[in-house]
């Protein structure tokens, strides 16, 4: 519709004047540019995914430490409960550490810092949680750790992250793995048996996503 008012503006004005026919049509050309611009972010927003991923994918493939022996690691430090274990950066810095968050028998929740080449615990602090009694009763009658469970996960990649998914009906371990091409999925593992599923709910998430896009 925008187009279209250009041209009528530049017809009407051409009767009036070459000069400014000119100067109308020259303007018409600022739908072009925009949606040259708007390609150009686009392409470079796919170029920063693609990037993200192969970042993940060398961080997965330089960790000689797996998520289960990140655990065991960090619960000789720390006794208490693993809830979760994620590969990532270290905060303000380029190093990549295992965090592993463990909550004590007294519901004090840790972080505690693994280096991924060799297994020693870099640090541990404190930290303020709000779902504790979420994870205690979402954990109440599991027979599956957050170690075994990385354990199990690891039969479909590298463990990168465990953590434990204690809202909605379905209270169950969420694992995420990478492949050896960088292909990342997502893992349901259950509390009581073990059992890795696709997480079918993540997949679907992302198909909604990519409707609305």
């Amino acid at each position: 519709m925008k187009r279209n008012i250009v041209i009528a503006a530049v017809t009407a004005a051409a009767l009036i004047g070459g000069g400014t026919a000119t100067a109308l049509a020259t303007t018409g050309d600022d739908g072009g540019s925009a949606r040259q611009a708007a390609g150009t972010q686009l392409s470079k927003g796919a170029q920063d995914d693609r990037d993200d991923r192969d970042d993940d994918a060398a961080r997965a493939a330089s960790a000689d430490v797996t998520a289960s022996e990140a655990i065991a690691s960090a619960l000789k430090h720390t006794s208490g409960t693993v809830v979760s274990a994620e590969l990532d950066d270290e905060d303000d810095s380029d190093k990549v550490i295992w965090k592993v968050d463990v909550l004590s028998g007294d519901n004090t929740w840790h972080s505690v810092s693994v280096d991924p080449s060799n297994g020693k615990v870099l640090g541990s602090q404190t930290d303020d949680e709000d779902d504790t009694a979420q994870v205690r009763a979402a954990l109440k009658g599991s027979s599956v750790t957050a170690e075994q469970a990385a354990k199990a996960a690891a039969g479909k990649g590298v463990v990168t992250s465990v953590d434990l998914d204690e809202d909605g009906k379905d209270k169950s371990w969420e694992a995420e793995t990478r492949t050896s091409g960088g292909a990342e999925q997502d893992w349901k593992v259950d509390l009581t048996s073990g059992k890795v599923t696709a997480d079918r709910s993540d997949a679907q998430d992302d198909d909604d996503t990519d409707d609305q896009d």
